[in-house]
């Protein structure tokens, strides 16, 4: 009896002892579905804007006006250098992700106007006031931490330049209008004490100008005009001319053979990145290769001459990167 008493108390015991372990290891096996099921929250959080469904703002009955739809507030006005582009990139925050978003641009620093004085209040006031009574709808107002500031701004191409914002220590407020005639419409500003930036976007789907070259329109343009601006391509910062700008090359050279009667100079010309005179040799190196070119390509060197202008006649200002693309340029000038 006793003996049968000490094998019962001996199984209770290794059962009581083998329990806690099986309990351990459902325990660690919880925790570890746990941590997955943890790990997967986050990598759906990763991306906060992509809950962001622009189809869940109404659209605005309001008479808006037309781009960039916003009059500034009396007494105050945009800085020289504001930046006005038919098709550009901004970025805005969604649900604090810095946002691409594609359209007519417009980007300025605000202040006051000579002799007012700038108030923070007064410019915030103001725009959140007009903005929700033409119906926009405000979808952030808050600051951006830096390390959403590090991932994306980089790809921002107006980073620096007038209206810049969407920096982690800068509280954004941004809104967004959606109007049946004029589409998808965004709006941020920030200010401080010294003064106020705005941005804003009218979206609009990229619609590709750029065709290929002819030499019956570089015949035409220097017949009608006397002149034909061409944009070929070179390797950065050098006169070598790229397998695309070649082709280019091609079509002056079959235009030069239609009009055997045809003298021209060829000008090079920069925007105003870099240096002046640096510039200046780059472009009178770009058209001599441009000549070089031409000679190879079988048109008599007398019927040709070079010049580089670098930066001093631009197409139009230097105030974003879409204006300092048309300012670099060769342009065929029709001497005879």
């Amino acid at each position: 009896m006793k003996k049968t008493a000490f094998i019962l108390g001996l199984s209770a015991l290794i059962v009581s002892c083998n329990q806690p372990a099986k309990q351990q290891e459902n325990n660690e096996h919880n925790a570890l579905e746990t941590s997955v099921e943890s790990n997967e929250v986050k990598t759906e959080e990763a991306n906060p804007a992509a809950d962001f469904n622009i189809e869940d703002i109404a659209f605005s009955t309001a008479d808006i006006g037309d781009f960039p739809f916003i009059n500034l507030p009396e007494g105050l006005e945009a800085h020289k250098g504001a930046i006005q582009s038919k098709f550009d990139i901004c970025f805005f925050p969604i649900n604090g992700v810095m946002t691409p978003f594609e359209g007519k641009l417009y980007k300025a620093n605000v202040g006051a106007v000579r002799g007012e004085e700038y108030s923070q209040r007064y410019f915030e006031k103001s725009m959140e006031d007009y903005l929700l009574s033409v119906g926009a709808v405000k979808v952030f107002d808050g600051e951006i931490t830096r390390e959403e500031y590090d991932r994306y701004n980089k790809q921002d191409p107006n980073k620096g330049g007038s209206g810049d914002m969407g920096y982690w220590n800068q509280n954004i407020q941004f809104f967004i209008i959606r109007s049946k005639d004029k589409g998808n419409i965004y709006i941020q500003f920030t200010s401080n004490n010294a003064g106020g930036k705005l941005n804003i976007v009218q979206e609009e789907a990229f619609k590709q100008t750029v065709t290929k070259v002819t030499a019956d329109e570089i015949v035409k343009d220097l017949s009608e005009t006397g002149k034909s601006i061409l944009y070929i391509n070179f390797d950065v910062d050098k006169s070598n001319i790229t397998a695309e700008g070649r082709e280019v090359v091609i079509q002056i050279a079959e235009a030069l053979q239609k009009d055997k009667n045809l003298i021209i100079a060829i000008e090079g010309h920069t925007d105003n990145t870099g240096d002046a005179l640096h510039n200046k040799k780059l472009s009178k190196d770009r058209a001599n290769a441009v000549v070089d070119n031409l000679i190879a390509n079988g048109i008599d060197k007398a019927r040709l001459s070079a010049i580089g202008f670098g930066s001093e006649k631009p197409l139009v200002a230097n105030n974003s990167e879409e204006n300092k693309a048309k300012n670099r340029r060769v342009e065929l000038i029709r001497v005879k």
